[in-house]
């Protein structure tokens, strides 16, 4: 006989008993501002119309004195935000309470005003705030799907980060250099020491900013600013109004392949500087626990990782940039990295280790990245051809599909019409030729005066897929 008995859901407190709780068992205070008003939920800012953000990053030099005050923000921030993140899950586990937002600003106050957590009156309190901010958009997005349950921030793990609104801190621009100017935070009296690389849009307000250090101990300030973005003018193939179209085939042997044959060597960054890696290793390995001599070892060891991220994105910035300006429609296959990069076991486990080492340092994710924002800011077009297309195996001249070919050939012949292809060149082509199908298809679809979209996902055109 089947067991027909199901599993009874956990019931949701709600009400006036969900208010008591909160009250009594959580610690939650009361509405008191607006009480007579009904709760709504919190909107997100919008950005003008016609505008785009862009973020400015910028290197800054802290005082002794506004380091200090900086750890404690950075202290502060991830305390709030483990706080959080224990007082959401506990009220759910023991009570069956949903907390949200409001609901975690109000603990807060009660954290800041209580005599063992006092020490939070040292920190702005909207700082603190939108690390409750984060917390919330962390459970949005795990609910959404496709993400883990938000996990606490451990000091010498995450990020150390502090997020300041427009009433957290005091822009002043320099009347002789338009665009650059003094940035006070909040419970700071000194303006920090910017390096201004580059000027913001003059008379442009920042909508907020972020100070972050990373392993190395290097301090920077992130401006967001909501700015027009000229346009890039269309381009075409000679001789033609025809858009001009370009596909990109992502590898290890070369990072990117061209249609026309240009490649962009893999730099292989880990590789180069491996040996002064290893040293440094072994020299950290040397040093007792807790000591200096060990923080220093450290320190080196982060700030070799810096250098290699800073001339990897340096270099896929300007590769990305180069190829924006110079095509109308970018055309890529969809890469599942995650996938890729699948743990290593059992036997070619090192060589698996290896190949994964590799597919980290090329950047894949950070390239792909880019080219979209930069289609979006400069009216570009990005085509991700589905990943299951055969764009290695197809004959670029006849569209014959040929036989599944190993990773160690780098050239084959087509059995059909002779034809001899470079596996990365050949690849590079077809997805060009298909990514310009998927163009014209949804370009015809769309009524008179509408622009192509941005980016066009073969994954979301269902009747567009091309049968593998």
């Amino acid at each position: 006989m089947e067991d027909t008995t199901e599993t009874e859901k956990p019931t949701r407190v709600t009400g006036s008993e969900a208010k008591r709780v909160k009250r009594e068992a959580l610690g939650i205070a009361d509405r008191r501002k607006h009480h007579t008003r009904p709760a709504s939920p919190m909107k997100s800012r919008a950005k003008e119309p016609g505008t785009q953000q862009r973020v400015y990053r910028f290197r800054c030099y802290p005082t002794e004195a506004q380091a200090a005050q900086l750890e404690k923000t950075f202290g502060a921030c991830r305390w709030v935000y483990n706080e959080g993140l224990a007082l959401r899950s506990g009220a759910w586990e023991r009570h069956r309470v949903n907390v949200g937002f409001a609901e975690t600003c109000r603990a807060l106050t009660g954290w800041r005003h209580s005599e063992e957590t006092s020490w939070l009156q040292e920190v702005s309190s909207t700082v603190l705030q939108q690390s409750l901010r984060h917390l919330d958009q962390a459970f949005t997005r795990f609910f959404k799907g496709g993400v883990k349950y938000p996990r606490p921030k451990r000091k010498h793990r995450a990020q150390d980060s502090a997020t300041y609104v427009r009433t957290g801190f005091r822009w002043v621009e320099d009347v002789e250099r338009p665009g650059t100017g003094a940035v006070t935070l909040a419970k700071q009296t000194t303006p920090l020491d910017v390096r201004w690389s580059r000027a913001l849009p003059a008379q442009t307000l920042p909508v907020r900013l972020s100070v972050t250090r990373d392993r190395a101990g290097r301090y920077f300030l992130s401006l967001l600013v909501e700015e027009v973005i000229a346009l890039l003018p269309s381009a075409f193939l000679p001789g033609s109004r025809e858009p001009k179209g370009v596909g990109l085939d992502l590898g290890l042997a070369s990072l990117v392949t061209l249609d026309d044959g240009t490649k962009l060597e893999h730099p292989r960054l880990l590789r180069r500087y491996a040996e002064r890696l290893a040293k440094a290793q072994r020299e950290l390995h040397r040093k007792v626990r807790g000591s200096k001599n060990r923080e220093k070892a450290r320190r080196q060891i982060a700030r070799l990782y810096a250098l290699i991220g800073d001339v990897r994105r340096d270099m896929l910035d300007q590769f990305t940039t180069r190829l924006v300006r110079e095509n109308q429609v970018l055309v890529v296959e969809d890469l599942s990295i995650v996938t890729l990069l699948r743990p290593a076991r059992g036997k070619g486990r090192r060589r698996k280790a290896k190949l994964n080492q590799s597919i980290i340092d090329a950047g894949w994710g950070e390239l792909l990245r880019q080219l979209r924002y930069k289609c979006e800011w400069y009216g570009r077009t990005l085509v991700v051809v589905d990943r299951f297309f055969p764009s290695t195996r197809r004959c670029s001249a006849c569209h014959v599909k040929g036989p599944k070919l190993d990773l160690s050939v780098r050239e084959w012949t087509c059995g059909e019409c002779g034809a001899v292809h470079d596996r990365d060149v050949n690849a590079a082509v077809n997805l060009r030729d298909e990514g310009m199908r998927l163009y014209w298809l949804v370009a015809a679809a769309l009524p008179p005066g509408r622009q192509v979209p941005t980016v066009i996902k073969a994954s979301e055109l269902e009747e567009c897929r091309l049968v593998a």
